[in-house]
């Protein structure tokens, strides 16, 4: 997928799942619990011994949007798309890792945290990157502080954000979507709740929609 299209689903969908998949067994029940809510955008976070074989699981459904998350080395940009993996996300900046991605041509989101962190994505022909970790850096506030200075620059900030706070970040012109694990905790996909998390990720669909989007993709 190209960049563009990455971006527009990850546009609509304005909320992306990130998961930590430990049994592979898990990613297209997973997958389709996540599909009956309403969302086709999912992040498998690249930490676990079953997170590439998820990966690889989850083509068995191509109207899912697969990303691979904690892609930390090279080598694991090359792995992951490998499984499948239609765009990356990292916790922080390396210029390797985006730079292998971009070699490989798959859109990746880098993870920022402070100005220089930007200013280094900026140089690096990066204009979305994702803010990590969201609510320690100040949730909207920092998102609005670093908006001033970087005028171009859009958003996907993920850590530490609920159900009862994504809105606040979806109401910023400067972010395209948020991240999210709260409707796919661990404890739910190990007990195989799908219904829960069908259920968790329909309400979070529908906090979504309760906030007009202000940014187009």
């Amino acid at each position: 997928m190209s960049e563009k299209t990455i971006t527009e689903s990850l546009a609509a969908a304005r909320i992306v799942p990130v998961v930590v998949i430990d049994n592979p067994d898990h990613a297209v029940p997973l997958g389709r619990a996540l599909l009956a809510g309403g969302l086709d955008v999912i992040e498998v976070t690249y930490r676990t011994a079953g997170a590439q074989a998820a990966l690889t699981a989850l083509k068995e459904l191509p109207e899912l949007v697969v990303g691979a998350g904690t892609v930390v080395r090279p080598e694991q940009v090359d792995s992951a798309v490998a499984a499948g993996a239609q765009f990356l996300v990292s916790p922080g900046l390396s210029a390797a890792v985006v730079e292998r991605a971009q070699a490989v041509g798959v859109p990746i989101l880098p993870g920022v945290a402070t100005p220089s962190d930007i200013m280094a994505a900026l140089a690096l022909g990066l204009d979305i990157v994702k803010l990590f970790p969201a609510a320690t850096l100040g949730g909207p506030s920092a998102i609005k502080a670093f908006s001033a200075p970087f005028p171009g620059l859009r958003f996907v900030p993920t850590g530490g954000i609920s159900a009862a706070t994504v809105g606040d970040y979806l109401a910023l012109p400067s972010v395209i979507a948020a991240g999210g694990s709260w409707m796919v905790e661990r404890s739910l996909i190990e007990a195989e709740d799908w219904a829960e998390i069908t259920r968790r990720t329909a309400e979070a669909v529908e906090l979504a929609g309760q906030t007009p989007a202000t940014t187009g993709a």
